[in-house]
């Protein structure tokens, strides 16, 4: 089961940074890979929402359950339905001297144990590459 972590260190305050992070819907005005972001539930602290994305060229879509910890400005997601069979992870913001970092898991898993062997290494390196993007693209909304 690869995993891949991520972090960059924003300029700013986490009362300002966190509701750009929680706004996924918006994602998809100011980050290349990301298609479309939709809401198809809301209930409480958590969301259900459908993901369109493109990987070096392929589509790549979910469906993903978010819970927000807004107290601990912390963001877990979980697959609930799509391409892979595992798809989850979290989003955690901390406040540094230097800013706000925000740091960025993602644990996955292919359905068939043969392909996995094969394509884990590349969509690793290719996830790592989208997280990289996610988080420049939140850094570059914030700093300007």
């Amino acid at each position: 089961m690869p995993f891949v972590e991520t972090s960059i260190t924003v300029k700013g305050n986490i009362e300002e940074i966190y509701p750009i992070v929680k706004d996924m819907e918006s994602y998809p005005n100011f980050m290349e890979s990301v298609k479309s972001v939709k809401v198809i539930e809301r209930d409480g602290n958590t969301t259900l929402t459908k993901w369109e994305t493109e990987l070096k060229g392929k589509p790549f879509n979910w469906v993903e359950r978010d819970t927000f910890y807004d107290e601990d400005y912390r963001i877990t997601y979980q697959l609930v339905s799509g391409d892979l069979k595992k798809f989850e992870g979290q989003w955690t913001l901390t406040e540094t001297e230097k800013g706000v970092e925000i740091h960025l898991t993602v644990d996955f898993e292919f359905g068939v144990p043969m392909i996995a062997s094969l394509l884990n290494p590349i969509a690793k390196l290719i996830i790592k590459q989208n997280c990289d993007s996610m988080l420049t693209a939140i850094k570059q909304q914030i700093e300007g």
